[in-house]
């Protein structure tokens, strides 16, 4: 009980020198509860859309797959025969045969794309009863014919669509023209997809090719029908055919959520692993603060101990400190997260993804793990100075506070980093030798982990260094104040470097992924320069979505153009040489493609690949399967029959463009697959005729005008496109590793705040003898900068190594060129003391208000 009184007492005494460490806890539990309310709350989301559309019981094609969009823009379908079959099956209170498909792009008059700008699908289909499960007709009706299209809600009113409005569906079958004749609602939440419904015999004429098909049956059951004796019942009537799929209603919303699954898991442990990081830079804030307290409190721990408090008792006391800080700083980080989670909601609505609060989603689990987390990781980070409290003997009473540390225990640590760091440096070195990536990557990994640790534990003895270096450049200019101003960094040295260890994890991550995107963009652009002779390339905006034969037919009517190549992939089932089976994809293109991509050849030429009946593949694939020119390999088109086509040439895999690709004349696929599944253009190439150039690209874009999800690029466009893609990615890397740098900036705070706090009596004397409020103020800024330029020029060092040692890992990949982007690491190191700067402001502002004759008389 006495332990406990003393341990409320000395938290609620130092409340305010614990109020940053507490808002590090804070920050870090508010990031994991926010990723877990947020994730759970669009798992919520999906769950509700996925029960609410899906039917008691679905009939599908057997091979379909939910988030497939068709290679030839129709997706698979069943024949309505089937409808009467299953409608006999008992407990069957109706059947209807429903369509949907994601190979469309709707625009309006204006040739604006309706779709998702979040990646969300544009659906298009028929209007079933079974809809009304999870949509209402708000306004208007459904479509009663050719001319006439009903939108989602959500869509018109982003768009401002309005009944009467034209609307355009393009699909692999042309295009559809209709007017808007009703809008309806989700009775749930729709997370960003845009919907349109067409007639039955419409949808089945131009999104799937033929009258009389579906691509499912959606079956009601009956009053007191289960969905799982209702399957058993629709099965039986199949006569149990192989050829489809019979699914209940959750299993068909399992299947849709599995869709989902791996896209929110990977977001949600990306998340967590940035919170993990924010964690572990607030532990630094959390040593320093319970270590400048039980320095600061040794005189009061000595009188404890002579009065008879045991070591275990003190100990105790300063572990029950941080688990009251934890509680504190956990509860009112839970809090915080379930409002992060909202604003991240708030956020991806403005993106045009919708998530509604009427979802949010907070499992008991969540504040459990924040709770626990919080207190764990804070008990932990405290554990190290509350044994070093219980360490004070009765005698130092009589001392002053602030006792220097064991100057032994500073060499072993010191042996211990150097140990670590040249470990580490070791395994980075090994890493740049490796012959595979996947050796390699083990090395990297161990690397980085062992010069991390090794940097944290030699953190003091690196201050030292480079603290000094650091003075002599910034600090000297300043005079006494700039020498008084790096006396105050080094006395502490063990202090300083906790304070830039937690800056600099944060900014070692930043160098090393600037390091890392910039190889990667030189290096595509190096590839791109050396491979692709196209002028101009055009595909999709929207990931996996083809070209539409009218879209090809429109490029082809430019002006200026000496050849398009058309590029398609297709599935196949391979039988080699060597009895060996393997399932491939293979690229069928003309024989222009040769010219619009180069490829180097290890055996035979690839001219010949593009004759009749042959093709070629990549060199790992010929020697893992001993395929050589000449030799022949089966191919079972899945969508079409069986060839058997010689191997003409072997193409090298050093490249990153197609690499391991296999090629044959789209004339040949065309033999062996027909036209009604010949899957359509994923790409098209275009070469300009000579001094033609800005015509021609001026004339393929004018050609799709009609078609705006697709993009024609030069090369100059395409190579701004993937620095644009890398860079979006890093940015936002970036901003979610801004929490761990935040925490790492208020541990410069607290430092300060602290060192001011135990500095107190010293800086009333050098007030008494002359030092100006300007000039404490001064001092005290340019000490907070110096720790931050120290913070920053470790995490910086260490980053471009661990981003050097990853780019030769690239490099056997085939990304070769090491680019190490100056004016980022420049940008960084400058900001880094303006982050500095900012951190001083209050500790600054509050030792220059403090009276002089109070702080001389303050008990040391």
């Amino acid at each position: 009980m006495t332990v406990w009184k003393t341990s409320m007492r000395n938290f609620f005494a130092h409340k305010g020198r614990m109020a940053l460490s507490a808002v590090a806890v804070l920050l870090s539990v508010a990031f994991v509860c926010g990723t877990l309310v947020f994730t759970d709350t669009m798992n919520t989301t999906f769950d509700k859309l996925f029960a609410a559309t899906a039917a008691d019981v679905t009939v599908s094609p057997k091979t379909a797959k939910v988030d497939d969009i068709p290679e030839n823009g129709k997706p698979q379908s069943l024949p309505a025969s089937l409808i009467a079959q299953v409608e006999k099956a008992d407990g069957v209170k109706k059947a209807e045969g429903a369509i949907s498909s994601s190979a469309v792009t709707v625009v309006n008059s204006d040739n604006e794309n309706m779709g998702s700008d979040t990646g969300a699908p544009t659906l298009a289909g028929n209007w079933t009863q079974n809809e009304l499960r999870s949509m209402e007709i708000t306004s208007g009706h459904a479509p009663r014919g050719p001319t006439e299209v009903m939108v989602d809600a959500d869509t018109a009113d982003k768009h401002h669509l309005k009944i009467g409005d034209e609307l355009r569906t393009i699909a692999v079958t042309g295009d559809i023209r209709a007017r808007i004749s009703g809008i309806a609602t989700f009775k749930v939440t729709n997370p960003g997809a845009a919907i349109v419904y067409l007639d039955t015999a419409t949808a089945q004429r131009k999104l799937l090719g033929s009258p009389g098909v579906f691509t499912q049956i959606s079956v009601t059951a009956e009053q007191g029908f289960s969905d799982a004796r209702l399957k058993q019942n629709v099965a039986a009537a199949l006569d149990g055919s192989a050829a489809y799929k019979v699914q209940t209603q959750k299993e068909a919303a399992e299947a849709n959520k599995d869709s989902m699954g791996s896209f929110l898991d990977v977001m949600k442990y990306a998340m967590l692993g940035f919170a993990g990081i924010a964690f572990l830079v607030g532990i630094f804030l959390i040593v320093n603060t319970f270590s400048m307290l039980v320095a600061q409190r040794t005189r009061e721990i000595g009188l404890m101990r002579a009065i008879g408090s045991s070591r275990k008792q003190v100990n105790r006391s300063v572990l029950l400190e941080a688990v009251l800080l934890g509680i504190v700083g956990s509860i009112l980080g839970v809090a915080a997260g379930v409002g992060l989670a909202v604003g991240l909601m708030k956020l991806m609505g403005a993106l045009g993804m919708e998530l509604s609060t009427e979802d949010l989603t907070v499992a008991w689990t969540t504040p459990a793990i924040g709770l626990a987390l919080g207190v764990i990781v804070t008990v932990l980070a405290a554990y190290v100075p509350a044994r070093r409290a219980g360490k004070v003997s009765p005698m130092a009473a009589l001392r002053d506070a602030g006792s220097p540390a064991d100057a032994k225990s500073g060499w072993v640590r010191a042996g211990l980093g150097l140990v670590l760091t040249g470990a580490g440096a070791a395994a980075l070195w090994s890493t740049t030798q490796a012959d595979k990536a996947s050796d390699g990557s083990l090395f990297l990994g161990l690397g980085v982990v062992l010069t991390l640790i090794g940097f944290i534990v030699i953190g003091p003895l690196l201050a030292g260094i480079v603290v000094r270096a650091l003075s002599v450049v910034v600090l000297r200019l300043f005079g006494p104040v700039g020498r008084l101003a790096e006396r105050n960094a080094l006395r502490n040295p063990r202090r300083t470097g906790a304070t830039g260890a937690a800056l600099m994890i944060g900014l070692a991550l930043v160098a090393c992924l600037s390091v890392v995107g910039s190889s990667m963009v030189a290096s595509a652009t190096e590839e791109l320069d050396k491979s692709v002779g196209a002028d101009f390339i055009v595909q999709s905006g929207t990931p996996g979505q083809l070209i539409v034969p009218q879209a090809a037919k429109a490029l082809e009517t430019a002006p200026g153009i000496e050849h398009f190549t058309h590029y398609k992939v297709l599935g196949v089932k391979l039988t080699n040489p060597d009895g060996s089976t393997t399932d491939e994809d293979v690229t069928a293109a003309d024989p222009t493609y040769q010219q619009d991509l180069r490829r180097e050849t290890v055996a035979g030429e690839l001219s010949a690949a593009y004759g009749d009946n042959a093709m070629s593949v990549g060199d790992a694939y010929a020697t893992a399967h001993g395929i050589k020119v000449g030799d022949t390999i089966t191919v079972a088109f899945k969508a079409g029959e069986t060839a058997k086509l010689k191997v003409a040439a072997i193409t090298s895999d050093e490249t990153n463009v197609d690499k391991g690709a296999m090629y044959l004349n789209t004339t040949t696929a065309a033999t062996y697959v027909p036209a009604d599944k010949m899957p359509q253009n994923m790409i098209m190439f275009a070469k300009a005729q000579d001094g033609k150039e800005k015509e021609a690209y001026a004339a393929l874009k004018d050609s799709l005008h009609a078609y705006p999800t697709y993009k024609v690029q030069n090369q100059a466009d395409f190579k701004e496109d993937l620095k644009d893609q890398i860079g979006q990615l890093l940015n936002i890397v970036y901003g979610l590793l801004a929490l761990a740098i935040i925490v790492a900036v208020l541990g410069v705070v607290n430092t300060l705040a602290l060192s001011v706090v135990e500095r107190t009596r010293e800086i009333g004397l050098m007030r008494a003898i002359g030092l100006s409020r300007r000039q404490l103020r001064r001092m005290i800024r340019l000490e907070s900068v110096v720790i931050a330029l120290f913070g920053a020029l470790l995490g910086l060092g260490l980053g471009m190594g661990w981003g050097t040692s990853a780019q030769k890992l690239l490099a056997l990949e085939g990304l070769g060129v090491l680019e190490i982007p100056w004016p980022t690491i420049i940008t960084v190191f400058v900001a880094s003391a303006f982050v500095g700067l900012f951190a001083a402001l209050v500790p600054a502002f509050r030792a220059g208000r403090m009276n002089v004759l109070k702080a001389i008389a303050t008990d040391g």
